[in-house]
């Protein structure tokens, strides 16, 4: 084993935990007294709270991330989570992804994924043996697609060592087909994966972030205080590639990385989220990179892309230092037409909230604003855009916890579990952090890693799962929500099944806003492949279009809210389920 010794004090990590100066700017849309009294207001009347329902829905879950004394990095990073129907039954699955512990050093019974059946009345079942997926792996993440298009989803996890994909059979189960899918024999430290049709040929293709080059004989000692061991930065590690599984077909996959211009050993990527950063109709890839700069590989529609991150300005902060980017997701927050970025970051770096110019650039609004401030010093990994109120404008939550259980002792201001952020979107680019009004359990402090949304209960609000390390799951109901909103489910024919990578707008009186169905996101994890759109007091949709990625665009009319509508390609709505008004598990 190498017993190199690196020293690196708080002063050392300046380019991991560099304070971000809180730059002026003109400000882009200027927001009256009124309107923001007003949403506030509302938002107070609804009296929203997020309540802790874990014990009650039956989740019992303890990540393993196999620590045993010696720090090794990857017990840090992990674990993600999914929102996945595999059943298709209309009501989300919740899939755990765990740890193991490591050869040589086992304190326990074997670990496993954990995939949870919702039985639709606020509880859910422990199926994991049951539906084949009680697979030991060192599991770090997990993304969701029907990759075959035969209507059921299936699962991909990553792993420290061997990723594996699993194929859902439609029947309650799934089959490991790593080996036959052509994806056996990389061995990566891979965190974060996404679905995507990036050749428009209307099958899925995959791609994985890898972070560093790790093992346990080449693990490094480093210290934050010249006493005590502590994880290493992967400043100390050499980088590798993110990698692009080409979908062949008849569930063959062929490595394009290399073919596709994604090869960059440079890079240390923990989060990967799909966007048309410049809307020209195909899907470009952004990549949160730790320590190294931030990568958005823009689409060239000829099966290659090219890396655009610095020139766009993602690349780095806003002083030039390539910060600690963990989690990333994209949303068109201020109904500019354009999907803007939110990055996080380590401590002392805050958030990154990057927008889009409609240009082809970003600016990082985040100096200067609540997002920024409030996450200055938390360590942030899984975050989202997500309308929790239902008010059509996307708010955010980051979920935080610090790598480093000792922190403290260096950095007085810097805790190792760390309550969470919400921050409320009040239009205009104006957010405001409400963490603390949705309830004592939301805001409790956690080692928190990966999160994600879905609506587990039919009732039109979006709920929230967040993970721990070396801990439990938690999942959040969302309640004393009023405004409207509505659900869609799409189902391609010509496109992926799934419709990942479509782009719907909906006109609700003079609320116009949008969204792209993806895959990925967060860290580590996967949120449901339904659209949630908020329509506040509107009681429908007056207008709907749907822009396929194989080019087709449909268009509805007149949909009423508090139901969920499945809409096919080409047909337009070929289903509906009206909302329950059941609460979870109480």
């Amino acid at each position: 084993m190498k017993t190199t010794k690196v020293h690196f004090t708080a002063e050392s990590q300046r380019h991991r935990e560099k304070k971000q100066p809180y730059c002026s700017f003109f400000l882009r849309a200027s927001v009256s007294l009124w309107w923001v009294l007003s949403l506030a207001i509302a938002a107070h009347a609804q009296q929203i709270r997020f309540r802790d329902v874990t014990a009650q829905s039956g989740i019992r879950f303890t990540h393993n991330n196999g620590a045993f004394g010696k720090k090794w990095l990857p017990e840090t990073m992990g674990p993600g989570c999914a929102f996945i129907d595999y059943d298709n039954d209309g009501y989300p699955d919740i899939l755990l992804v765990n740890g193991e512990d490591f050869p040589g050093h086992v304190h326990g019974g074997a670990t496993t994924p954990k995939l949870y059946h919702n039985n639709h009345d606020g509880t859910f079942t422990d199926v994991t043996r049951k539906a084949g997926l009680a697979v030991s792996m060192f599991g770090m993440g997990v993304s969701v697609g029907d990759y075959d298009n035969d209507g059921f989803d299936d699962i991909f996890i990553t792993a420290l060592g061997q990723s594996h994909l699993f194929h859902n059979n439609g029947n309650g189960t799934f089959t490991d087909v790593t080996k036959s899918a052509g994806m056996w024999g990389p061995n990566e430290f891979s965190t974060s994966a996404a679905w995507v049709d990036y050749d428009r040929d209307g099958k899925l293709d995959l791609v994985v972030a890898n972070y560093v080059q790790w093992t346990e004989q080449t693990d490094l000692y480093c210290t934050l205080d010249g006493a005590h061991k502590s994880y290493c930065t992967p400043e100390s590690y050499k980088g590798t590639s993110v990698q692009l599984w080409h979908n062949l077909g008849g569930g063959k996959f062929e490595d394009a990385t290399q073919k596709a211009g994604l090869g960059d050993p440079t890079s240390k990527s923990l989060g990967i989220t799909i966007l048309d950063y410049n809307a020209d109709g195909w899907p470009d890839i952004l990549i949160a990179n730790d320590t190294q700069p931030n990568k958005l590989y823009l689409n060239k529609k000829d099966g290659t892309f090219e890396e655009r991150g610095v020139a766009a300005g993602i690349g780095f902060s806003e002083d030039g230092v390539a910060r600690a980017g963990m989690g990333v997701d994209a949303a068109d927050y201020d109904r500019s037409g354009h999907p803007s970025v939110l990055i996080t970051n380590f401590a002392n770096q805050m958030a990154s909230l990057y927008h889009n110019e409609g240009n082809s650039l970003f600016v990082d609004e985040a100096p200067q604003s609540e997002v920024g401030r409030a996450t200055l010093v938390t360590l942030g990994f899984g975050c989202f855009f997500f309308d929790y109120d239902n008010d059509g404008w996307p708010d955010i939550f980051v979920a935080d916890g610090h790598i480093e259980d000792a922190i403290e002792r260096v950095q007085k201001r810097v805790t190792y579990a760390e309550p969470s952020h919400l921050f409320h979107n009040l239009g205009g680019g104006k957010f405001q952090e409400v963490t603390m009004q949705m309830g004592p359990a939301f805001a409790a402090p956690r080692v928190a890693r990966g999160a994600a949304y879905a609506d587990i209960d039919n009732d039109g609000f979006l709920d929230v799962l967040v993970t721990t390390n070396a801990g439990p799951a938690v999942l959040f109901h969302n309640e004393g929500a009023s405004n409207h909103s509505l659900r869609l489910k799409l189902v391609g024919t010509k496109s992926n099944r799934d419709g990942i990578g479509a782009v719907v707008r909906v006109t609700a009186g003079d609320d116009k806003q949008s969204k792209m169905l993806r895959s990925g996101s967060s860290y580590l994890s996967q949120s449901e492949l339904v659209l949630t759109f908020g329509l506040s007091a509107q009681a429908k949709a007056d207008s709907v279009e749907i822009q396929w990625p194989s080019g087709q665009v449909d268009k509805l009319s007149n949909i009423n809210a508090g139901q969920t509508v499945t809409v096919e390609e080409g047909k337009g709505v070929v289903g509906n389920r009206a909302y329950s008004r059941t609460t979870a598990a109480k």
